[in-house]
């Protein structure tokens, strides 16, 4: 008889269980990477120096839908991330086909501006959302913007006018220009310049750096030489890979601050915040993946982050109504950067604050206070609405 009782008491249990289960809804979060994708090539100069950090942001992402259990469990629903892989946007397109059959509507992008262009136009008659989080090209905020492409990593334009924002507040309104001969460098030097032009900085010269060891080649890679002609404030380096920028600090002709991928950088995050909870943040990240955190992880998490916060808010997993939510002016976004964030309408760019940093300390969280906007201070950073860069 007892026997019976526990064995009735088991199967009530067990069905209670069952029930609870079928009663909990999975949403996934789809996460696309190129395989072999040259960014995260391990560069390494002299020495077997690492120059570059080239981690993929997959840990942030991770850590986010790790975070949401709790919440999850409360709300009878569970995240999760379905990974898809290529060596080409095509490829891509293909892993965006194959999810989709299955529901998945949220699509975290690590690839560059070429393979995110080309994603976001195969894609585009697609009912998803496409979230670009290690790309800071401007182009696809702007000729390139698409509707269904989502920017939680700043811009170049964003970072730039943090770092103008800094030169007006010191009063450093005269800069050298730097640049390496990669696109990535041409790209941070013109936003740059556009930021400079915004703000009322005077960029004195732009010179170009060239690798090599010819001695008629001097006056291009002998950092003395470079920096001897013009008198100016500041040195903006636009280095994106490393290969001469770390030479640049205590060898200028000048004794001048730098700026730029050197010296004072501007990104969306540093280790070495430390306020508005990001010391836990790190921590959580860091047990995690065994590396600091750095901006496109931020940018990946937040991504995940910005999914789950906007199903939970409008109580729906109606793709329509997060959308609509997600995209709209209720919209707010808590960064561990103390201002919330929210994204921008006219370019869906995730407005946020920027840090400016040196390698082991936060020096500065633009906006600057004295930087004012009739609307948001935050679209003193990167492009306004009223500068009509894209056309959504």
């Amino acid at each position: 008889m007892r026997t019976l009782t526990i064995l009735l008491l088991v199967g009530v249990v067990m069905g209670s269980m069952s029930s609870r289960a079928a009663e909990i809804t999975t949403i996934a979060v789809g996460y696309l990477e190129i395989t072999d994708d040259p960014r995260y090539e391990e560069k390494r100069a002299y020495a077997r120096i690492r120059v570059k950090p080239h981690d993929r942001p997959l840990p942030g992402a991770e850590l986010a839908i790790r975070e949401s259990r709790i919440l999850g469990r409360a709300l009878k629903m569970k995240f999760r991330l379905e990974r898809g892989k290529g060596k080409t946007a095509a490829d891509l397109a293909g892993e965006v086909e194959r999810l989709s059959a299955v529901g998945v509507r949220y699509f975290l992008v690590d690839a560059d501006a070429v393979v995110l262009d080309a994603l976001a136009k195969a894609t585009a008659d697609r009912d998803l959302l496409l979230f670009n989080i290690s790309e800071p090209s401007d182009v696809l905020r702007a000729s390139g913007c698409q509707a269904h492409l989502i920017h939680t990593l700043p811009s170049y334009a964003m970072r730039t006018d943090a770092l103008a924002q800094v030169l007006i507040a010191n009063k450093w309104r005269e800069v050298l220009v730097l640049k390496g001969s990669l696109e990535g460098d041409a790209a941070y030097a013109a936003a740059f310049q556009a930021s400079a032009k915004r703000f009322g900085v005077k960029v004195t010269a732009i010179r170009d750096f060239v690798l090599g060891n010819d001695p008629r080649e001097r006056g291009k890679n002998n950092i003395r030489l470079m920096t001897a002609k013009d008198d100016y404030d500041v040195v903006f380096i636009a280095d994106t890979e490393g290969e001469f920028g770390r030479y640049v600090p205590f060898q200028t002709n000048r004794p001048r601050p730098i700026i730029g991928t050197e010296g004072l950088i501007a990104e969306a995050w540093h280790w070495s915040w430390e306020r508005h909870g990001a010391p836990q943040l790190n921590q959580r990240f860091e047990k995690r993946a065994k590396r600091r955190m750095t901006g496109p992880d931020w940018a990946a998490w937040m991504a995940v982050k910005a999914v789950i916060e906007s199903i939970v808010r409008t109580k729906s997993a109606n793709f329509n109504t997060v959308r609509a939510y997600l995209k709209g002016d209720r919209m707010t976004l808590d960064g561990y950067k103390g201002t919330p964030s929210s994204f921008r309408s006219w370019d869906n760019q995730l407005r946020q604050p920027v840090l400016v940093h040196t390698h082991n300390a936060v020096i500065e969280r633009a906006p600057l206070k004295g930087f004012l906007h009739p609307t948001e201070n935050m679209d003193t950073l990167g492009f306004d609405r009223g500068d009509k860069k894209c056309r959504l």
